[in-house]
């Protein structure tokens, strides 16, 4: 049986990946706060290990931090992904040439634009554009874990805390070296 989660993910129409163990299943849940600059979202990765569901979670934001909704690096605003399952669009590559990360690098997504800088989180369907932005799922700070959103989202998923971080690289590398897959999809929701 599928994990609660899972069977969620599945009641949207989205595929969920069952076969074997460490096919990875990362689902990012939208708090239903939507505060600009905290880390109130989760990040999650569920999976099979030796047979039985494996569910880890780690704070995280799927918003762009205040400084980038206040000064926008486009004309068109700041990208705030649109929730949805985005099929095999991450590979592990290095984030903006630095670190290895899961980078938006094998298929488009959808972003909202937000171009009226302020710290409201504005989702309007009328902004949405599809396209390869770099919106990558990545840490915050390398040595401790980060109180604010800040500079370190201008649209991508963040993880708060860099020991969880390197949980989750950890268990890409799992995945592409007991699976052979080396592309990721990235299930975005947004909580009950």
């Amino acid at each position: 049986m599928l994990p609660p989660l899972l069977q969620r993910v599945a009641s949207y129409g989205y595929a969920v990946f069952t076969d074997g163990d460490y096919d990875l299943n990362l689902i990012g849940i939208r708090a239903k706060t939507r505060r600009a600059n905290e880390f109130d979202d989760l990040m999650t990765c569920t999976y099979k290990e030796g047979g039985r569901w494996v569910t880890r979670y780690w704070p995280c934001t799927t918003d762009p931090g205040s400084y980038w909704l206040e000064n926008p690096s486009r004309v068109s605003g700041t990208a705030i992904l649109v929730p949805g399952q985005y099929r095999g669009a991450y590979r592990l590559d290095k984030h903006q040439g630095r670190y290895e990360a899961l980078c938006q690098r094998e298929g488009k997504v959808k972003v909202f634009r937000d171009n009226n800088k302020d710290e409201i989180l504005d989702m309007d369907p009328n902004t949405v554009e599809e396209g390869y932005f770099g919106i990558n799922i990545h840490r915050a700070n390398a040595r401790r874990e980060s109180p604010e959103v800040e500079r370190w989202s201008a649209g991508c998923q963040v993880i708060a805390d860099p020991s969880d971080y390197a949980e989750l690289i950890l268990l890409a590398h799992t995945q592409v070296d007991q699976r052979g897959f080396k592309t990721f999809t990235y299930t975005l929701i947004e909580e009950d």
